[in-house]
């Protein structure tokens, strides 16, 4: 129970949102020992995400007797024998994706606007980071971005993006919960220098372009870690 909690959590999802509930004996499964739910508080109330079952010996006990086979385990510490018992986790995908998709998502004031963020755990977003040109008309600025984006995408899922301008682009990444924009400037043609965005804080960072994919990888392995 407490693993199948803590990877909801690992995941991003807030803790104070979820909860175990035990089935009543009258809810049990004729074979069950045992069953607890883990449970999320949607916007529409508390529903199950998994089911936890102690299954006891009933799968491999009846196995055993269909087919004649010997499945019972020797301990050789206790020297017993017995039918080995089943704890099932019962988790779907789509219930899941559901739930990051509704834990992650916000709308702040920024400024007097309205920031919509999927504030997805780096793991789960569909972008890793996104390589945006301050200026798309500047032949120099837009070849730098190619070359950087290829260069991440060799270890991680990166875009391109130059469809709007920077803000525009900024609050795009932020909607679909990319964790770090990169952006390359005039600036950049000079100092070789490129700027990173945090979509959380916010924070903008100046780092030489050599610097990018290691850091950019660095943070990566720290949100796994």
């Amino acid at each position: 129970m407490p693993k199948r909690r803590a990877w909801y959590v690992r995941y991003g999802v807030t803790p104070e949102r979820l909860r175990f509930r035990e089935h009543r004996p009258d809810e049990l499964a004729h074979y069950a020992k045992k069953a607890v739910d883990v449970e999320y508080r949607f916007p529409f109330g508390w529903k199950e995400l998994e089911g936890i079952h102690n299954r006891g010996d009933w799968d491999l006990g009846r196995h055993q007797e269909a087919t004649g086979e010997n499945l019972e385990y020797f301990d050789p510490a206790t020297e017993e024998k017995y039918v080995p018992w089943i704890v099932e986790t019962s988790a779907g995908g789509d219930r899941a994706a559901f739930t990051f998709l509704i834990d992650a998502y916000r709308e702040e004031e920024v400024r007097g606007e309205t920031r919509v963020v999927l504030a997805f755990n780096p793991d789960l977003a569909p972008y890793k980071v996104a390589v945006l040109p301050l200026l798309k008309k500047r032949d120099e600025i837009v070849e730098k971005c190619h070359a950087l984006r290829e260069d991440l995408a060799q270890d991680t899922m990166a875009v391109y993006d130059d469809t709007a301008a920077i803000g525009k682009l900024y609050r795009r990444q932020d909607e679909i919960g990319t964790p770090w924009c990169v952006t390359i400037d005039v600036d950049s043609l000079e100092d070789g220098k490129a700027t990173i965005r945090d979509r959380d804080s916010m924070e903008q960072i100046r780092v030489d372009l050599s610097q990018v994919k290691p850091l950019i990888l660095e943070r990566l392995a720290k949100a796994r870690a």
